[in-house]
């Protein structure tokens, strides 16, 4: 058991060691010096940062942030808050300078295409947040909202409004748009493996 202040900074780095020392001893059995720099490179493109990034880490020039921490989790498959542990052969102890780890966050992003479709819709929305809303919507209608078995007649026309006067929406006209944009859309195609 420790008597000291517990370090974050030092835990976190204690935990990339050692998600490379798995990385090592998964990719080659007996590496020599050549075969682990390789390696080291080959861990920093797995982590997605740059090999001499991950040469400063080592060296304690660079500490591990939140932001990174994440990351090296999320690309190493451990749970989210796996970093901020110090996990030891009796047990995993917590640290006390960690903050609370979500239990579940569902809603992020989990591979590079999500995280791509997730800032696409991001940027569009923060240029055009009211047309980006009302199309996000249109077009995802079919999951938010249950398909009718039968499909309704077609609304009649409404006269058009006088001029100067604003359009409203109604949800008969939301419902109709959705339908007419959904025939124009294909599904999406399985990612490639």
């Amino acid at each position: 058991m420790q008597t000291g202040p517990v370090d974050l900074a030092q835990i976190r780095l204690d935990n990339a060691l050692a998600l490379f020392e798995e990385f090592v001893r998964a990719t080659a059995r007996h590496a020599d010096a050549a075969t682990l720099r390789g390696l080291e490179r080959r861990f920093a493109e797995r982590v997605q940062i740059q090999p001499s990034y991950w040469s400063q880490i080592k060296s304690r020039s660079r500490q591990i942030g939140e932001r990174l921490a994440r990351q090296f989790e999320h690309l190493c498959h451990k749970p989210r808050g796996w970093m901020d542990l110090q996990h030891t052969g009796e047990g995993v102890a917590p640290a006390p300078a960690a903050p609370a780890v979500q239990a579940a966050d569902d809603n992020a992003p989990r591979d590079d295409d999500e995280r791509f479709i997730v800032g696409l819709v991001l940027t569009y929305y923060r240029r055009h947040p009211q047309r980006a809303r009302t199309r996000l919507l249109d077009l995802l209608g079919e999951v938010l909202t249950p398909q009718p078995a039968v499909p309704a007649p077609p609304a009649p026309p409404r006269p058009a409004p006088a001029p100067g006067q604003p359009v409203r929406q109604t949800a008969d006209d939301a419902l109709d748009l959705w339908r007419r944009t959904q025939q124009g859309v294909a599904p999406l195609k399985p990612k490639k493996k």
